[in-house]
């Protein structure tokens, strides 16, 4: 594991990768939850994380789904749907001139019967949404919006 020092000079100097879950119900609605942590702290955005050092993508995608979502799901049963550039002014410590950016795998799940999460560290307060409400609602960050155009 990486200082926090270290990792903010990875922040610096390279690209992050990392899985995005765009999770939906049965109704089509989709999963979202209230980011606590920047980068994009406050805007509703899909559940998600970052690739570990080692980590294959197999073991990471079920590593964030169980992490983000608690539920054990394998990446052979989710759909890609793309891969897609994030670029935030800001980072992880809130430094001054430091941006972040991810290069995000992103997955499309269905999932039947899921309630609600419980809140992880990462989200204050999880919501379901259609995809046309995601598209129009200005709280929801344009990174989450792009994966429904």
């Amino acid at each position: 594991m990486l200082s926090r020092d270290d990792f903010l000079a990875v922040v610096r100097a390279a690209p992050l990768v990392a899985i995005d879950l765009v999770v939906a119900e049965p109704g089509g609605r989709i999963l979202l939850g209230r980011r606590r942590n920047r980068p994009a702290q406050g805007s509703w955005f899909v559940p998600g994380g970052r690739i570990r050092k080692d980590e294959g993508l197999d073991d990471a995608f079920r590593r964030v789904a169980a992490d983000e979502l608690g539920l054990d799901l394998r990446r052979r049963e989710a759909r890609m749907l793309g891969v897609y550039e994030h670029f935030y002014p800001d980072n992880f410590t809130g430094a001054p001139d430091i941006g972040t950016h991810y290069v995000v795998l992103a997955y499309a799940v269905r999932v039947a019967g899921m309630g609600l999460a419980t809140p992880s560290d990462q989200h204050s307060e999880y919501r379901w949404m259609p995809p046309a409400q995601i598209l129009g609602c200005d709280d929801v960050h344009e990174n989450t919006r792009a994966y429904f155009r």
